[in-house]
């Protein structure tokens, strides 16, 4: 069967989610297993957008070596400057350079004629090509553009020299016979076609981006676009767990086929998760926590029988696996090593140290220890940023009950080595935490977003907490773990600000360009 390209854009169009701020070392992460999951092209960021993507982008591409690392463009030179800068060193550089075509995108937004559009899209593919082996370049809002002038203008660029065409569904619009339509009309009109691969983009506003992407497998693209978990602008993008999954188990209605390691995607969804704090709604198709669970009693009866009868996706196929202990507290360093090894990861000595550390004071406060449980130790870990003089949590009280007022007090040392103690109330907990650390700590700060989720189930599962803080004026994503959800949610508030801290120390990236989605 003809095999689809999977091009991943968890990193790019993903990390556009509202509310999400990944570090470097958190992206890289991501890279090496969407480069496990086995996808076909990995768009690593928009290195000409700021000096952190662009870092993010380069250590990506000289670590990446599985798959094809790309950066997205605009139509300008200096952004192709950029990227081949970031990418040169990665097995096969990869640009994506983005131009609008739709009649109200080059009007009040480029204010260019179409000649000047397709002026410019060729001039910039042939520029990007004196470097770049593999040029994509996509027709921004493509699904309300005349088609006419999208066969005109891709006959041009592909004479130019792209390798990969893309008509986005940029705003989330069209319908799946409309998308298989305009595809199947490029195929048939554009005479040189057959020389680039085509690829579909598709935003979920209306809740048919899956089904968009497979319309347009079937009318003639040979790469779909998309996110992991679906993330993305606005509503999210294609998720592209659903559409490989979706071919596999109706491999007999299509016939095509993706190079995912299908067992990979619980995995990856779960890392992407936890590293941007978009948490997976319980209901989602392949990798929802509900995907595989059966209430009604009519259905459990037919499963008991014949899973088939109402389960058609096995989750062994995804990777998903039942909740099994995992290791005790007598349990030794090379058994906790052989289970890093299963598990995917590859440590240094220092943090191995670290992480068995960690995974002893767990045993001796929770009686079984789980896959998820030694995951979220290994992932703190690998996403640390040592060497920094960050704010370090002392002490914590706090007192709380029915009768009387939250108070909490706080001890901590700050960046400079001086330590500071406070009190403060609140109508909670968790406010009055809150409330006497920011007391404590010199910068501005607003909270926007706060998340509190369990690790695995039992009254002794360990507590995650996301946080969304302003930090002088700044928005960052703050992750902590603990037993107790009240320390967890202190984790969580100085790992924000922390981060802003490591980002201030590293110069803080100067915003060249705006984040770009179509």
């Amino acid at each position: 069967m003809p095999q689809i390209k999977i091009f991943d854009t968890t990193l790019r169009d993903g990390e556009q989610s509202p509310g999400v701020n990944l570090n470097k070392l958190e992206k890289l992460e991501i890279a090496k297993q969407l480069e496990r999951l086995g996808v076909d092209r990995l768009e690593a960021g928009f290195p000409a957008s700021s000096n952190g993507d662009f870092e993010a982008v380069k250590a990506i591409a000289d670590t990446v070596k599985g798959t094809s690392v790309t950066g997205l463009a605009r139509a300008v030179k200096s952004d192709v400057d950029t990227a081949w800068e970031a990418l040169k060193n990665s097995e096969e550089p990869c640009i994506h350079i983005f131009l609008a075509t739709s009649p109200i995108h080059m009007t009040h937004k480029l204010k260019q004629t179409p000649e000047q559009v397709i002026e410019t899209a060729t001039g910039i593919v042939r520029y990007a090509r004196q470097r770049f082996p593999q040029v994509e370049w996509s027709a921004e809002d493509a699904s309300r553009s005349d088609w006419d002038f999208l066969a005109q203008i891709i006959e041009q660029v592909i004479d130019a020299g792209a390798t990969v065409i893309n008509l986005p569904d940029t705003v989330g619009y069209t319908t799946p016979k409309e998308y298989g339509e305009l595809f199947k009309f490029i195929k048939d009109t554009v005479p040189n076609i057959d020389q680039v691969d085509l690829s579909c983009h598709c935003h979920d506003d209306l809740g048919m981006a899956v089904a968009n992407s497979i319309a347009a497998v079937e009318n003639g693209a040979t790469q779909v676009e998309g996110a992991i978990n679906g993330i993305g602008e606005r509503a999210g993008n294609a998720s592209l767990e659903e559409v490989a999954v979706a071919l596999k188990i109706r491999s007999d209605f299509y016939p095509y086929t993706t190079g995912l390691k299908l067992n990979e995607i619980k995995r990856t969804s779960d890392l992407i998760a936890k590293l941007t704090g978009m948490y997976v709604q319980a209901n989602k198709a392949v990798v929802g926590r509900n995907a595989f669970s059966h209430e009604a009693g009519i259905h459990q009866d037919g499963v008991l029988k014949n899973k088939e009868t109402y389960e058609i996706i096995t989750p062994e196929m995804v990777g998903v696996q039942p909740d099994t202990l995992f290791l005790g507290k007598h349990s030794g360093r090379h058994a906790f090593q052989d289970k890093v090894k299963t598990l995917g990861f590859e440590l240094t000595e220092e943090n191995l140290k670290k992480a068995f550390k960690q995974f002893k004071l767990l045993t001796d406060r929770k009686k079984e220890v789980t896959d998820d449980d030694i995951f979220t130790i290994l992932m703190e870990i690998r996403t640390d940023q040592s060497g920094v003089a960050k704010y370090r949590l002392d002490m914590f009280q706090v007192q709380y009950g029915t009768t009387n007022i939250p108070t909490a007090t706080v001890a901590l040392t700050t960046p400079a080595g001086n330590q500071m103690q406070e009190a403060r109330t609140g109508q909670g907990s968790v406010e009055a935490l809150y409330n006497t650390l920011d007391s404590l700590i010199e910068e501005e700060l607003k909270l926007t977003n706060y998340q509190l989720n369990s690790v695995g189930s039992g009254k002794d599962a360990l507590a995650e907490s996301h946080v969304q803080l302003n930090v002088n004026g700044e928005s960052m994503n703050g992750r902590g773990t603990a037993q107790d959800v009240v320390e967890a949610s202190a984790n969580a508030f100085l790992n924000a600000v922390n981060r802003y801290m490591i980002q201030f120390h590293q110069s803080k990236p100067k915003e060249t360009a705006a984040k770009g989605g179509f």
